[in-house]
């Protein structure tokens, strides 16, 4: 098994998430704690450290075949700049098509730090349903891959959602390879540890005995580990694939789709968070990276209860702290890795279903995030917390 300060070491400069970035230096997980009480004092919470809001661009694209799509869902930004795609640019990928209908958007748009957007690439659909449905699942390797999730739901409809797929796409937008295996079941979001020629990912799943279910809970959602390995001028490979936690809460929803356990960030020491949204809580999974067994009943609790109203987008601070996206009210909030509230911060007002995928600007220097809904030029966009 790695040491901690193995682990740090293998991920500090590598690790690239969904638009999730950071390292926590927390050892583990030290229990069970709820975040109702009154705030830890901390010099400057990250999400405090920044006065401004300001809206990037939209996230809709405005021609070409997916023109329209809108309900960003996923955020990433570039590394190094390869092909079509620009260092320190951002994607973002749409979770509804032109007609707002849920788990039928197949864009990926690249959005500068100036604001100017572009369509990167169309999703095309699979043989076997008219949809994609691009998840919050979303990381871009610096070899220049760009790995995003699918869920799909012809005409917007919960009980037609299909597994979807993890779909990789070169720097210039074309798709090179699809992921699909039996543990691949409604990729809802992921983080990737980037070795440059290896690459690690986690997976979160919520259609397992979901749409069966017809609405009710049940409790197997999963993350699932899988290792890629990238030859040289050479296509990700998948290596190794392992259900590394399960038993989280899932269910289908009239407005959300699907709920079950979203955002995920690793920790340095290789503890893995998760945001439970079913269950309200944020989840880990220690020694994510070298476990060899599956972490079952949704793992370990961090922080459950208190300001957190259903926790979507996660990321983990440079400072070490989580920070989870609330879909119920339009706040994030920040966490120690103990489980102590550290700040609350309202992103969107009254943002109720707003609020998705997260990530760390460049050099630690704010946080990007898209809004869903919002007014004007805000509407399905991103925006930079700085």
């Amino acid at each position: 098994m790695l040491t901690a300060g193995r682990v740090q070491a293998l991920l500090l400069g590598l690790a690239v998430t969904a638009g999730y970035t950071g390292f926590t230096a927390a050892a583990g997980v030290a229990g069970i704690a709820g975040i109702a009480g009154p705030a830890v004092a901390q010099a400057k919470p990250f999400i405090r450290s920044f006065p401004t809001i300001s809206t990037i661009a939209s996230a809709v694209p405005t021609s070409g075949p997916a023109k329209g799509d809108q309900n960003p869902y996923g955020v990433a930004v570039v590394p190094r700049s390869s092909g079509r795609l620009v260092r320190h640019d951002v994607l973002i990928g749409n979770f509804n098509n032109s007609q707002n209908q849920q788990g039928t958007g197949s864009s990926i748009v690249e959005i500068s730090p100036s604001g100017h957007q572009q369509v990167f690439a169309v999703v095309p659909a699979p043989t076997s349903t008219p949809a994609v449905g691009l998840t919050t699942a979303l990381a871009v390797l610096r070899s220049g891959f760009v790995i995003v999730g699918s869920l799909p739901a012809p005409g917007g409809n919960s009980s037609m959602a299909g597994p979807g797929a993890l779909t990789i796409l070169n720097a210039h937008g074309h798709v090179v390879r699809k992921i699909v295996a039996s543990d691949i079941n409604g990729p809802w979001d992921l983080t990737a540890v980037d070795h440059g020629r290896s690459a690690v990912l986690f997976v979160t799943n919520v259609l397992n005995g979901t749409v069966a279910a017809n609405g009710a809970v049940v409790h197997k959602g999963t993350v699932v580990r899988i290792t890629l390995r990238i030859a040289p001028n050479g296509i990700p490979k998948v290596t190794s694939n392992r259900v590394i936690a399960g038993g989280f809460a899932e269910h289908t929803d009239p407005n959300a789709l699907v709920v079950g356990p979203t955002g995920v960030g690793l920790g340095a020491t290789g503890t893995l968070y998760v945001a439970d949204s079913a269950g309200n809580r944020i989840a880990a999974v220690p020694h994510a990276l070298t476990r060899t067994s599956t972490l079952g009943e949704g793992a370990t609790t961090v922080a459950s209860g208190g300001s957190l109203n259903d926790p979507l987008g996660l990321l983990v601070a440079p400072d070490g702290h989580i920070v989870t996206a609330n879909g119920g009210d339009g706040r994030v909030v920040e966490t120690s890795a103990s489980g102590h509230l550290v700040a609350t911060r309202t992103l969107v007002a009254n943002g109720g279903g707003d609020l998705f995928g997260l990530a760390v600007a460049p050099g630690g220097r704010g946080m990007y995030f898209v809004n869903d809904a919002g007014s004007g030029p805000a509407t399905n966009s991103l925006q930079l917390l700085h």
